[in-house]
């Protein structure tokens, strides 16, 4: 075993010696650039992003539905994980303090500002866990107890079954207790119920990982505990329902009858999260240029109405494009057109290229019908999710989902789940510099897919006034991401007023309007995901502008660095492309959008 570590290490020192020389060297041919895979600070955000992961795995339940890779959500962390991840990101900023900055790349530099952003951002995160878990600590007095237990347990402690059938027993009482004092509580922020659920539900999978890892294995604990487990289980179920019900959201909305529930953030924290993502503008200079590309797209729309013969009656025009759907069962077979349509385009303009394998791997599956209630359109990454109507749908459904995935429509749709959308960023982010994982934002995920659409239609793509039609839906569908999912966490807006929005404004099938606005509010995404769409587009929109209308790059050169340098803010990919000088206190200030 020795003998194949110092293999290994031999041969890993031979590569990295061939891999320097290599790019030292001076013959064009044979000079190999690291700079596409790595940079100065590669190694520590390896080791940064697998330390986090370690000790999320470690301090995390065994219980197996709640423990994968990565472990817990941060959101049920226990005190004590809570400290060591805090403690590992203060670490990690002391040891990014002693890099040279001004001696790195430009990709080096970029690389560290991000680590420290993602460092600062949990950071803060942690604290706000902090602060809301002592909050509701006095609701949950029996959960010390509990980490104790599952403490001993990740060592395999040996216990006593009795003695802790008796503890069990005198828990159940504390938690018995707790319920009848948050049944007495008239209410609790939204933000502090939720916070008391997560901690509630924490401590549950926690005994739930430790009795499982015991129950059937120690006779005696086998003996004393199912039955009092049994009973603190579900009464801590039971109580985790009653602390989230205590929830009321401190807003001024009016009252709502869409049976949608979210939490709006507020301003300040929706200036804080675009601070993140490196976007320089507020919530409502968002929605001013959401209504600006809006009125854009109302121009563009009345000329294909007019050229359709509806004059300025857009919806009758819309109407005639949504009746175009094609035959139940041969949805497929139009995604496949469509693909190749794009495709035939793109290489014609020498917009980009189709990487042979990226072609060759995409694949199709169909959406269930109850995904549809949350997702009414096509999804994508690796394959295109296509939803279309099955034989168990309702007839209205049916028509329903067959009118707003009809061929116009979906024309946007396919090359922005595949190639050079979705499909090829999941190819190349495979390939190039994937340690920048963890730097993800929807800004490039979604940005870079909206890009094309912008971009091909503004090559002429869509010819025909009902092809312009169907593309003019998904570009004002995005604007009206904006002002209806930033209106609704200003608090100004209900989920039915987003929904009517959208039937009004866009279009949209009113159940399908009901699936969108769902999915952003109650669905995994971030409070910003829907904005990311149109302002991670105009963005990549703007640096194509200043690259490649300048002439300094090609179209294809300007799409292949985008890609190889992974997903991250787009302000720290126009860092890379115009090689800016950068300080280590670097903060957001790129104007990429004229309001003129």
């Amino acid at each position: 075993m020795r003998s194949q570590f110092l293999m290994r290490g031999l041969a890993t020192f031979v590569l990295l010696f061939v891999m320097m020389n290599l790019a030292h060297s001076q013959t064009p041919a044979s000079k190999f650039n690291l700079y596409e895979q790595s940079s100065e600070a590669t190694g520590l955000i390896i080791q940064y992003s697998q330390d986090i992961r370690a000790v999320r795995y470690f301090y995390s339940p065994m219980a197996p539905q709640s423990r994968g890779f990565g472990g817990m959500s941060n959101n049920l962390n226990s005190p004590e994980q809570r400290k060591r991840l805090n403690e590992i990101d203060k670490d990690y900023l002391a040891k990014l303090a002693k890099l040279d900055f001004n001696t790195m790349s430009i990709y080096g530099q970029v690389d560290y500002l991000l680590l420290k952003r993602n460092i600062e951002d949990h950071l803060l995160t942690l604290s706000q866990e902090e602060k809301e878990y002592n909050q509701i600590q006095k609701y949950i007095p029996f959960a010390e107890k509990i980490y104790a237990l599952e403490k001993g347990r990740r060592r395999g402690a040996t216990v006593d079954g009795e003695k802790i059938a008796g503890q069990l027993n005198e828990i159940l009482k504390e938690v018995k207790a707790s319920v009848e004092t948050v049944k007495k509580v008239e209410s609790l922020d939204m933000p502090l119920a939720l916070r008391g659920e997560e901690a509630v539900t924490g401590i549950q999978a926690r005994l739930k990982s430790t009795y499982e890892f015991y129950n059937g294995y120690d006779p005696m604990f086998t003996w004393w505990v199912p039955k009092p487990y049994k009973t603190l289980d579900s009464t801590l179920v039971a109580f985790a329902k009653v602390i989230k019900s205590k929830g009321k959201l401190n807003t001024t909305q009016k009252d709502d009858v869409s049976g949608i529930k979210g939490v709006p953030i507020g301003r300040e924290e929706l200036i804080r999260q675009l601070g993140t993502e490196m976007i320089s503008y507020t919530p409502d200079e968002l929605i001013d240029l959401a209504n600006k590309e809006f009125a854009w797209c109302d121009k563009e729309l009345l000329k294909a109405s007019q050229e359709m013969g509806f004059g300025n009656d857009w919806k009758k025009a819309q109407e005639k494009v949504k009746n175009s759907y094609v035959p139940a069962g041969t949805q497929p077979e139009l995604i496949m057109k469509l693909y190749n349509d794009a495709k035939e385009f793109i290489l014609k303009n020498k917009l980009g290229e189709y990487p042979e394998i990226a072609d060759e791997t995409w694949g199709m599956q169909m959406m269930t019908p109850e995904r549809q209630l949350v997702n009414p359109f096509f999804l994508g990454g690796r394959d295109i999710i296509i939803s279309y109507p099955t034989n168990t749908m309702a007839h209205e459904d049916k028509l329903m989902s067959m009118r707003g995935n009809n061929p116009y429509f979906s024309r946007s749709t396919v090359h922005h789940e595949l190639v050079p959308g979705h499909h090829l960023q999941y190819y190349m982010n495979s390939r190039y510099k994937s340690y920048r994982g963890d730097f993800r934002t929807p800004f490039w995920t979604e940005g870079w897919a909206l890009y094309w659409e912008l971009l091909l239609y503004d090559k002429g793509f869509a010819k025909t006034p009902e092809e312009r039609i169907g593309m003019l839906f998904w570009r004002m569908h995005r604007c009206a991401r904006i002002i209806f999912s930033l209106n609704y966490h200003l608090g100004k807006w209900t989920p039915q007023e987003c929904i009517d929005f959208l039937v009004d404004r866009v279009g949209h099938e009113r159940a399908n309007a009901e699936g969108e606005v769902r999915r952003s509010f109650e669905g995994n995404y971030s409070p910003l995901y829907q904005v990311a769409y149109l302002i991670g587009g105009l963005q990549i929109f703007s640096l194509k502008n200043e690259m490649v209308d300048s002439g300094k790059m090609s179209y294809t050169q300007f799409h292949d660095a985008i890609m190889k340098e992974n997903n991250m803010p787009i302000e720290m990919v126009r860092a890379t492309l115009t090689k800016q000088k950068l300080t280590p206190d670097f903060k957001t200030k790129w104007k990429f959008y004229s309001f003129k």
